[in-house]
């Protein structure tokens, strides 16, 4: 279930955050958090399985796309389909917005979108 971050879960999405490459200095990461939590543009969002949180998504809209700009899952998660439900389901929140990605998210992006073109079919 996709649950829009709240401050009280800070120590756990800084952990999952942490697992993106550009995201491993401490300082980066504070900056980060920062940014999603002053910046209106600027959402994250948990990944929720039972009574954990497993994966996360933040995500920057400006005016008819959003750009995601983190995913992570929690390793022992991956390969499960966990970061291709939250791209769903960003995608679906955030319709009629186009989703576009980072450098650093785009690789994973690509495979979504090329997924998502072949079920199309």
């Amino acid at each position: 279930m996709l649950i829009r971050y709240k401050k009280s879960c800070e120590k756990i999405a800084m952990g999952l955050l942490s697992f993106m490459p550009l995201e491993r200095n401490i300082k980066k990461l504070r900056q980060t958090m920062q940014d999603y939590e002053e910046n209106p543009a600027c959402q994250l969002f948990m990944w929720k399985k039972g009574e954990d949180f497993i994966g996360m998504i933040g995500i920057q809209t400006n005016g008819p796309v959003f750009t995601v700009r983190h995913i992570s899952v929690m390793p022992s998660y991956r390969g499960e389909g966990v970061g291709q439900t939250m791209l769903e389901k960003i995608q679906e929140q955030m319709e009629p917005l186009e989703m576009h990605a980072l450098e650093e998210t785009r690789p994973f992006i690509d495979v979504y979108k090329e997924k998502r073109k072949a079920f199309d079919r």
